[in-house]
């Protein structure tokens, strides 16, 4: 907050002309000092920057620091177990229970603490698709997490509109509330916290604005599959000539940047919806990673963070001349841009498109074992979805090194998963099959050795392989059997050397290299025990099979 409170704030006459007719009195928010309703982008620029919260930066970026929470604090989410959902969602790791109770009394205390206090209200819709919108609010305490929701969800462009929008689910953003663990029954002082019978969401503790998309998200991946629509984690891209392609993966495989194809419109970067009427992007915005960002490799994504407009996460910026750094980690190498989805030339007004021809699996194999493409076949594809093998990358969840770990993360998405993964993944397979989709693996890690001794595959290399996947023209190509797991794998590819389609040739020994291939088989079959008792055996015989003797020749 700024210091000289007796100044008042450049966007105070303006507060409360675009507000909803149903107040925050409906959630429990009273006695508050100001509202600042629906505010558009440069007022919230000014109010950002007027209390301190952020910067402006060369060419009009508004930079952030998100404090302590530089990423995702996955631990300290939970789902409130009651009676009216309790069937319905895959409790674990992900899905933590929380009490009605711990719940009621922790907004309670939220409540209070935001009397006297500033918010920030953005009313907006989750789902492109007309039939599938979910009216939403996001109520933050901060200005600069205001615009982080106004540029990640679609907006409301009409006054009339914004007076009518009752919310159908509510996000409270409060980072300066911290959580008692020993009161609360939290983790620690930070939680991301959903109560979906209350159709309310509160976060503490942290401001990286990650949480408040990936909470939306999650309310989106319990509510679709309950109406027949696939809840997706993943980008989309339509070709000139209509065909849709979706590219499942974690932050860090390459979803954002694989999908922002010069030759091809985009849908989306992030996270989509399959239903009858074909994919739609939930959000009207892009969350990219800007690590070591390069305008040869990645222009268009690099542009945007020359852009009013866009937010930038814990990028560092030279005090005199405010340009960016995009190579320091220094802060944390989850680095991020939050931009509006029309800053990518080429992408979609429409956020929506036909039934997929391609479907992408994006894996990034830190093993350096994993072909750079395969061909699944529909239960492959099924089991591969249900696995969902990675890496998670350096900075894109607290606690995590500068060495990739390896994961499993179920439906390529696991902490954002609210039902089983087989509902998931019933859903995929159904549509797959009557859509007539096809379906690829494609591995963005690294080749010639594990991580540490090999290199990550080229970006160009793996480009070439999805054009001609994308074209049709791979599916015209002499294929291998993979040995372990049995995909087929195309053995050329225009642009692609021959030798780097079979990773094997890349090793500097085949032997090391099928010893670490078999590793990595044991621990897909380990990981799929916890699958077993819920899916089918036709599914199960999909899976990688262990070399009783390595083929090194």
């Amino acid at each position: 907050m700024n210091i000289y409170l007796d100044v008042q704030s450049p966007a105070v006459k303006e507060a409360g002309k675009l507000a909803s007719s149903y107040g925050l009195e409906n959630h429990g928010l009273v006695n508050l000092r100001r509202v600042y309703w629906n505010l558009p982008t440069p007022a919230l620029y000014e109010e950002s920057i007027f209390r301190s919260e952020a910067s402006l930066s060369h060419l009009g970026p508004l930079v952030v620091s998100t404090g302590k929470h530089t990423a995702r604090a996955a631990a300290d989410k939970f789902v409130v177990r009651e009676q009216s959902t309790e069937e319905k969602i895959w409790w674990g790791q992900y899905n933590r229970p929380f009490t009605s109770e711990a719940f009621s009394a922790l907004l309670t205390r939220l409540q209070g603490y935001l009397q006297g206090r500033d918010v920030f209200v953005q009313d907006c819709f989750a789902g492109a698709d007309p039939e599938h919108s979910l009216p939403v609010r996001i109520i933050t305490q901060k200005a600069w997490h205001g615009l982080f929701a106004r540029t990640m969800f679609l907006k409301i462009r009409s006054q009339d509109a914004l007076q009518r929008h009752i919310p159908e689910f509510t996000v409270i953003a409060i980072p300066s509330f911290q959580a008692s663990p020993m009161v609360d029954g939290t983790r620690s002082e930070t939680f991301i916290i959903l109560n979906f019978r209350e159709r309310l969401a509160i976060i503490g503790g942290t401001s990286y604005a990650g949480e408040i998309k990936k909470t939306i998200f999650t309310v989106l991946n319990f509510l679709l599959p309950l109406q027949g629509i696939l809840s997706m984690h993943c980008s989309a891209n339509v070709g000139s000539d209509g065909d849709v392609a979706i590219f499942f993966g974690l932050s860090g495989t390459g979803k954002t940047t694989l999908s922002a194809d010069p030759k091809r419109r985009l849908i989306g970067d992030d996270e989509h919806g399959w239903s009858d009427n074909g994919v739609f992007n939930f959000e009207d915005g892009c969350y990219a990673k800007v690590i070591r960002l390069s305008p040869e490799a990645e222009p268009q994504i690099y542009a945007c963070t020359r852009r009013f407009g866009t937010v930038l996460e814990n990028v560092t910026f030279d005090p005199v001349s405010r340009r960016l750094d995009l190579n320091d980690y220094s802060v944390t190498e989850n680095t991020r841009a939050a931009y509006p989805l029309s800053y990518i030339e080429n992408s979609m007004p429409e956020k929506r498109a036909g039934h997929p021809k391609n479907v992408i699996f994006l894996t990034c194999d830190a093993s350096g074992v994993m072909p750079p493409i395969s061909k699944l076949n529909p239960n492959q594809a099924i089991y591969h979805f249900i696995s969902g093998y990675t890496s998670k990358i350096a900075g894109t969840e607290i606690g995590l090194g500068i060495e990739p770990e390896i994961t499993f993360s179920t439906c390529f998405g696991g902490p954002f998963m609210v039902h089983h993964p087989l509902a998931y993944a019933e859903l995929l397979k159904k549509k797959i099959q009557k859509h007539g989709a096809n379906v690829w693996l494609v591995n963005t890690g690294w080749t010639g050795g594990p991580f540490g001794i090999g290199k990550r595959i080229s970006i160009h290399h793996t480009r070439a392989l999805l054009n001609a996947a994308l074209s049709g023209s791979l599916l015209k190509v002499e294929y291998r059997k993979d040995p372990i797991f049995g995909f087929e794998v195309p053995v050329q590819c225009e642009g692609v050397p021959s030798q780097i389609l079979d990773p094997a040739n890349t090793w500097p020994s085949r032997e090391e290299y099928f010893r670490k291939y078999d590793a990595l088989a044991a621990r897909f079959i380990e990981n799929f025990k916890l699958m077993m008792a819920e899916c089918p055996e036709h599914i199960l015989e999909a899976g990688p099979k262990r070399l009783a003797t390595a083929p090194v020749h």
